[in-house]
Protein backbone atom coordinates (compact mmCIF):
# COMPACT_ATOMS: atom_id res chain seq x y z
CA UNK A 1 0.00 0.00 0.00
CA UNK A 2 3.09 2.10 0.63
CA UNK A 3 4.21 2.04 -3.04
CA UNK A 4 0.85 2.88 -4.04
CA UNK A 5 0.25 6.18 -1.99
CA UNK A 6 4.26 7.29 -3.16
CA UNK A 7 3.40 6.16 -7.01
CA UNK A 8 -0.21 7.94 -6.63
CA UNK A 9 1.68 11.13 -4.98
CA UNK A 10 4.00 11.41 -8.06
CA UNK A 11 1.58 11.34 -10.10
CA UNK A 12 -0.40 13.89 -9.06
CA UNK A 13 2.33 15.92 -8.51
CA UNK A 14 2.34 15.49 -12.53
CA UNK A 15 -1.10 16.02 -12.87
CA UNK A 16 -1.08 18.69 -11.15
CA UNK A 17 2.07 20.71 -13.02
CA UNK A 18 0.03 19.67 -16.13
CA UNK A 19 -3.58 20.65 -15.16
CA UNK A 20 -3.58 23.96 -12.92
CA UNK A 21 -4.97 27.00 -14.15
CA UNK A 22 -5.62 25.84 -17.87
CA UNK A 23 -8.35 24.14 -19.19
CA UNK A 24 -6.94 21.42 -21.84
CA UNK A 25 -6.21 23.16 -25.50
CA UNK A 26 -6.69 20.70 -28.06
CA UNK A 27 -8.76 21.80 -31.20
CA UNK A 28 -11.46 23.72 -30.03
CA UNK A 29 -10.30 27.25 -30.91
CA UNK A 30 -10.56 25.51 -34.31
CA UNK A 31 -13.91 25.01 -34.01
CA UNK A 32 -14.71 28.82 -35.01
CA UNK A 33 -13.76 29.74 -31.52
CA UNK A 34 -10.49 31.60 -31.09
CA UNK A 35 -12.03 33.16 -27.79
CA UNK A 36 -10.86 30.19 -26.06
CA UNK A 37 -7.31 31.30 -26.42
CA UNK A 38 -7.23 34.99 -26.52
CA UNK A 39 -8.98 37.58 -24.72
CA UNK A 40 -8.61 40.06 -27.32
CA UNK A 41 -10.99 37.93 -29.62
CA UNK A 42 -13.71 38.91 -26.96
CA UNK A 43 -16.98 40.95 -28.70
CA UNK A 44 -15.42 40.57 -33.03
CA UNK A 45 -18.88 39.17 -33.91
CA UNK A 46 -22.26 40.61 -34.41
CA UNK A 47 -23.57 38.21 -31.81
CA UNK A 48 -23.96 37.05 -28.37
CA UNK A 49 -21.51 34.24 -29.37
CA UNK A 50 -21.90 31.02 -26.69
CA UNK A 51 -19.92 27.82 -27.24
CA UNK A 52 -20.01 24.72 -25.14
CA UNK A 53 -16.98 22.23 -25.90
CA UNK A 54 -17.19 18.65 -24.55
CA UNK A 55 -13.28 16.45 -24.69
CA UNK A 56 -12.68 13.29 -23.36
CA UNK A 57 -9.20 12.42 -23.71
CA UNK A 58 -7.94 9.04 -24.58
CA UNK A 59 -10.70 6.56 -25.17
CA UNK A 60 -10.73 3.36 -24.08
CA UNK A 61 -8.59 4.09 -21.09
CA UNK A 62 -10.88 4.21 -17.51
CA UNK A 63 -10.34 7.28 -15.64
CA UNK A 64 -9.14 9.43 -18.48
CA UNK A 65 -9.47 13.13 -18.32
CA UNK A 66 -12.55 14.64 -19.53
CA UNK A 67 -13.45 18.22 -19.69
CA UNK A 68 -16.74 20.41 -20.38
CA UNK A 69 -16.48 24.36 -21.00
CA UNK A 70 -18.50 26.97 -21.37
CA UNK A 71 -17.03 30.66 -23.72
CA UNK A 72 -19.32 33.42 -24.37
CA UNK A 73 -18.64 36.53 -25.53
CA UNK A 74 -20.78 40.03 -26.56
CA UNK A 75 -20.20 43.20 -27.83
CA UNK A 76 -19.73 46.04 -25.58
CA UNK A 77 -20.94 49.56 -27.49
CA UNK A 78 -18.77 50.21 -30.66
CA UNK A 79 -15.43 49.21 -29.71
CA UNK A 80 -15.19 46.79 -26.70
CA UNK A 81 -16.25 43.14 -26.13
CA UNK A 82 -16.40 41.13 -22.85
CA UNK A 83 -16.43 37.42 -22.19
CA UNK A 84 -16.67 34.60 -19.83
CA UNK A 85 -15.26 31.14 -20.20
CA UNK A 86 -15.97 28.58 -17.44
CA UNK A 87 -14.07 24.98 -17.17
CA UNK A 88 -14.86 21.83 -15.21
CA UNK A 89 -12.03 19.18 -15.57
CA UNK A 90 -11.50 15.64 -14.50
CA UNK A 91 -8.56 13.65 -14.32
CA UNK A 92 -8.36 10.60 -12.47
CA UNK A 93 -8.50 11.51 -8.16
CA UNK A 94 -8.39 15.02 -9.57
CA UNK A 95 -11.12 17.53 -10.19
CA UNK A 96 -10.42 21.32 -11.46
CA UNK A 97 -12.97 24.68 -12.02
CA UNK A 98 -12.17 27.65 -13.45
CA UNK A 99 -13.27 31.10 -14.75
CA UNK A 100 -11.92 33.81 -16.76
CA UNK A 101 -13.38 37.04 -17.32
CA UNK A 102 -12.38 38.99 -20.34
CA UNK A 103 -12.06 42.44 -21.65
CA UNK A 104 -11.77 43.35 -25.15
CA UNK A 105 -10.63 46.88 -26.93
CA UNK A 106 -10.47 47.27 -30.73
CA UNK A 107 -8.38 49.97 -32.52
CA UNK A 108 -8.89 50.74 -36.22
CA UNK A 109 -5.49 51.70 -37.49
CA UNK A 110 -6.92 51.88 -41.39
CA UNK A 111 -10.24 51.46 -42.40
CA UNK A 112 -10.04 51.86 -45.55
CA UNK A 113 -7.46 48.44 -45.63
CA UNK A 114 -9.55 46.95 -42.79
CA UNK A 115 -6.37 47.26 -40.32
CA UNK A 116 -7.15 46.64 -37.00
CA UNK A 117 -5.03 46.13 -33.14
CA UNK A 118 -6.77 44.89 -30.49
CA UNK A 119 -5.28 44.50 -26.66
CA UNK A 120 -7.25 41.85 -24.42
CA UNK A 121 -7.38 41.50 -20.59
CA UNK A 122 -8.52 38.49 -18.57
CA UNK A 123 -8.71 37.48 -14.97
CA UNK A 124 -8.35 33.72 -14.12
CA UNK A 125 -9.77 31.64 -10.95
CA UNK A 126 -9.34 28.32 -10.40
CA UNK A 127 -9.58 25.73 -7.62
CA UNK A 128 -7.92 22.41 -7.55
CA UNK A 129 -8.75 19.59 -5.60
CA UNK A 130 -7.66 15.94 -4.83
CA UNK A 131 -10.55 13.96 -4.59
CA UNK A 132 -9.67 11.53 -1.65
CA UNK A 133 -13.47 9.83 -1.30
CA UNK A 134 -13.00 8.55 -5.12
CA UNK A 135 -9.20 7.67 -3.98
CA UNK A 136 -10.84 5.35 -1.34
CA UNK A 137 -13.41 3.89 -3.05
CA UNK A 138 -11.05 2.27 -5.35
CA UNK A 139 -8.68 0.66 -2.44
CA UNK A 140 -6.60 3.40 -1.59
CA UNK A 141 -5.66 3.83 2.16
CA UNK A 142 -8.67 4.82 3.99
CA UNK A 143 -6.58 6.79 6.70
CA UNK A 144 -6.25 9.58 3.99
CA UNK A 145 -9.25 11.85 4.52
CA UNK A 146 -9.86 15.00 3.60
CA UNK A 147 -9.76 16.35 0.51
CA UNK A 148 -6.93 18.59 -0.61
CA UNK A 149 -7.84 21.78 -2.45
CA UNK A 150 -6.04 25.19 -3.30
CA UNK A 151 -7.25 27.90 -5.21
CA UNK A 152 -5.49 30.44 -7.35
CA UNK A 153 -5.75 33.85 -9.21
CA UNK A 154 -4.15 35.00 -12.04
CA UNK A 155 -4.15 37.26 -15.12
CA UNK A 156 -4.04 36.65 -19.30
CA UNK A 157 -3.29 39.59 -21.29
CA UNK A 158 -2.89 39.48 -25.46
CA UNK A 159 -2.87 41.39 -28.53
CA UNK A 160 -4.51 40.96 -31.74
CA UNK A 161 -3.56 42.61 -35.03
CA UNK A 162 -5.63 41.86 -38.21
CA UNK A 163 -5.24 43.21 -42.18
CA UNK A 164 -7.81 42.23 -44.34
CA UNK A 165 -7.61 38.20 -43.93
CA UNK A 166 -4.46 38.15 -41.80
CA UNK A 167 -4.16 38.28 -38.04
CA UNK A 168 -1.62 37.27 -35.68
CA UNK A 169 -2.32 37.49 -32.43
CA UNK A 170 -0.04 37.17 -29.44
CA UNK A 171 -0.90 36.01 -25.83
CA UNK A 172 0.76 35.53 -22.78
CA UNK A 173 -1.38 33.12 -20.18
CA UNK A 174 -0.72 32.85 -16.12
CA UNK A 175 0.71 36.43 -16.15
CA UNK A 176 1.49 36.14 -12.10
CA UNK A 177 3.66 33.80 -10.28
CA UNK A 178 2.73 30.87 -8.12
CA UNK A 179 2.58 31.07 -4.20
CA UNK A 180 4.62 27.82 -3.45
CA UNK A 181 3.97 28.14 0.71
CA UNK A 182 1.41 25.27 0.30
CA UNK A 183 3.23 23.35 -1.93
CA UNK A 184 6.88 21.45 -1.97
CA UNK A 185 8.98 23.90 -3.78
CA UNK A 186 11.47 20.58 -4.95
CA UNK A 187 8.82 19.96 -7.61
CA UNK A 188 6.50 22.13 -7.55
CA UNK A 189 7.25 25.43 -10.96
CA UNK A 190 6.45 28.67 -9.65
CA UNK A 191 6.43 30.20 -12.88
CA UNK A 192 2.87 28.93 -14.85
CA UNK A 193 3.28 31.17 -17.82
CA UNK A 194 2.77 30.47 -21.08
CA UNK A 195 3.25 32.23 -24.09
CA UNK A 196 1.13 31.82 -27.45
CA UNK A 197 1.16 33.01 -31.00
CA UNK A 198 -2.02 32.12 -33.09
CA UNK A 199 -1.80 33.30 -36.47
CA UNK A 200 -3.56 32.50 -40.47
CA UNK A 201 -4.83 33.61 -43.44
CA UNK A 202 -8.32 33.46 -45.07
CA UNK A 203 -7.73 33.06 -48.68
CA UNK A 204 -10.54 33.52 -51.20
CA UNK A 205 -10.22 33.67 -55.12
CA UNK A 206 -12.69 36.63 -55.34
CA UNK A 207 -15.63 38.17 -53.07
CA UNK A 208 -18.27 35.85 -54.95
CA UNK A 209 -16.06 32.47 -54.61
CA UNK A 210 -18.32 29.94 -52.32
CA UNK A 211 -14.55 28.39 -51.04
CA UNK A 212 -11.88 29.85 -48.63
CA UNK A 213 -9.37 28.07 -47.57
CA UNK A 214 -7.58 29.08 -44.02
CA UNK A 215 -3.76 27.93 -43.14
CA UNK A 216 -2.95 28.43 -39.45
CA UNK A 217 -0.60 27.98 -37.00
CA UNK A 218 -0.83 27.89 -33.53
CA UNK A 219 2.94 27.99 -31.07
CA UNK A 220 2.99 27.81 -27.60
CA UNK A 221 5.80 27.67 -24.76
CA UNK A 222 5.76 26.73 -21.02
CA UNK A 223 7.90 28.88 -19.46
CA UNK A 224 7.90 26.63 -16.26
CA UNK A 225 9.99 23.75 -17.93
CA UNK A 226 10.66 25.01 -21.48
CA UNK A 227 8.79 22.98 -23.49
CA UNK A 228 6.96 24.29 -26.65
CA UNK A 229 4.58 22.75 -29.05
CA UNK A 230 2.96 23.84 -32.58
CA UNK A 231 0.01 22.80 -34.20
CA UNK A 232 -0.15 23.08 -37.94
CA UNK A 233 -3.90 23.61 -39.20
CA UNK A 234 -5.59 23.88 -42.58
CA UNK A 235 -9.49 24.29 -43.14
CA UNK A 236 -11.81 24.63 -46.41
CA UNK A 237 -15.22 26.56 -45.52
CA UNK A 238 -17.43 26.11 -47.83
CA UNK A 239 -20.52 29.19 -47.59
CA UNK A 240 -23.76 29.30 -48.54
CA UNK A 241 -25.15 32.41 -48.33
CA UNK A 242 -24.43 33.14 -44.70
CA UNK A 243 -24.41 29.52 -43.23
CA UNK A 244 -21.31 27.59 -43.55
CA UNK A 245 -20.42 23.77 -43.85
CA UNK A 246 -15.84 23.51 -43.20
CA UNK A 247 -13.76 20.21 -42.99
CA UNK A 248 -9.81 20.44 -42.44
CA UNK A 249 -7.07 18.52 -40.55
CA UNK A 250 -4.51 20.31 -37.73
CA UNK A 251 -1.12 18.40 -36.97
CA UNK A 252 0.41 18.95 -33.48
CA UNK A 253 4.00 17.95 -32.35
CA UNK A 254 6.64 19.13 -29.30
CA UNK A 255 9.41 21.23 -31.52
CA UNK A 256 11.72 18.91 -31.00
CA UNK A 257 10.79 15.71 -32.24
CA UNK A 258 8.75 17.71 -35.45
CA UNK A 259 8.60 14.01 -37.10
CA UNK A 260 6.65 12.69 -34.36
CA UNK A 261 3.42 14.20 -34.37
CA UNK A 262 1.92 14.27 -31.02
CA UNK A 263 -1.81 13.85 -32.71
CA UNK A 264 -3.03 14.37 -36.36
CA UNK A 265 -6.78 15.18 -36.09
CA UNK A 266 -9.20 15.65 -38.53
CA UNK A 267 -12.06 18.34 -38.03
CA UNK A 268 -15.36 18.75 -39.80
CA UNK A 269 -18.47 21.42 -38.09
CA UNK A 270 -21.08 23.79 -39.86
CA UNK A 271 -22.94 27.07 -39.14
CA UNK A 272 -26.86 26.73 -40.28
CA UNK A 273 -28.88 29.47 -39.42
CA UNK A 274 -27.94 30.62 -36.00
CA UNK A 275 -27.04 27.20 -34.53
CA UNK A 276 -23.08 25.70 -34.97
CA UNK A 277 -21.50 22.45 -34.65
CA UNK A 278 -18.13 20.98 -34.57
CA UNK A 279 -16.68 18.00 -34.30
CA UNK A 280 -12.60 16.47 -34.28
CA UNK A 281 -11.21 13.31 -33.48
CA UNK A 282 -7.57 13.39 -32.10
CA UNK A 283 -5.89 10.22 -33.68
CA UNK A 284 -3.07 9.54 -31.18
CA UNK A 285 0.35 8.99 -32.84
CA UNK A 286 2.63 8.53 -29.51
CA UNK A 287 2.93 5.91 -26.69
CA UNK A 288 -0.57 6.06 -25.59
CA UNK A 289 -1.45 4.84 -29.49
CA UNK A 290 -1.08 1.32 -27.42
CA UNK A 291 -3.91 1.97 -24.84
CA UNK A 292 -6.20 4.33 -26.93
CA UNK A 293 -6.85 5.33 -30.59
CA UNK A 294 -7.81 9.19 -29.55
CA UNK A 295 -9.44 11.97 -28.10
CA UNK A 296 -13.66 13.70 -29.08
CA UNK A 297 -13.89 16.96 -28.68
CA UNK A 298 -17.40 18.27 -29.60
CA UNK A 299 -18.76 22.20 -30.15
CA UNK A 300 -21.86 23.37 -29.97
CA UNK A 301 -23.02 27.17 -29.88
CA UNK A 302 -25.89 29.27 -30.52
CA UNK A 303 -25.55 33.22 -31.97
CA UNK A 304 -27.73 35.50 -30.32
CA UNK A 305 -28.93 39.29 -30.54
CA UNK A 306 -27.44 40.50 -33.47
CA UNK A 307 -26.26 43.82 -33.30
CA UNK A 308 -24.53 45.65 -36.27
CA UNK A 309 -21.53 47.96 -35.03
CA UNK A 310 -20.74 51.56 -36.35
CA UNK A 311 -17.20 50.27 -36.23
CA UNK A 312 -15.53 47.51 -39.03
CA UNK A 313 -13.03 47.14 -35.91
CA UNK A 314 -15.89 44.45 -34.45
CA UNK A 315 -16.72 42.91 -37.86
Amino acid sequence: MKNIIITLTLLLCTIAKGQELNSPQLSQYLADNPFVLSPTYAGIGDHVKIRVNGLTQWVGIEDAPDTQSLAADMRLGNRSGVGIFLYNDRNGYTKQQGARLSFAHHLTLDRYEDEFLSFGLSYNFNQFRIDIQEFIDAGGDPSVTDDRSTSNHNFDVGILYRKDKFYFSLNLSNLLDKDLTSFNETFEPNALRNYYVYTGYRFRKNKRSDLEIEPSVLYKIFESDGRSETDFNLKFRFYDFEDYYYAGVTYRFLNDQIGKPLYVAPIVGLKKNNFYFGYSYQVILNEILNYSTGTHVVTLGVDLFQGLSNCRCTY
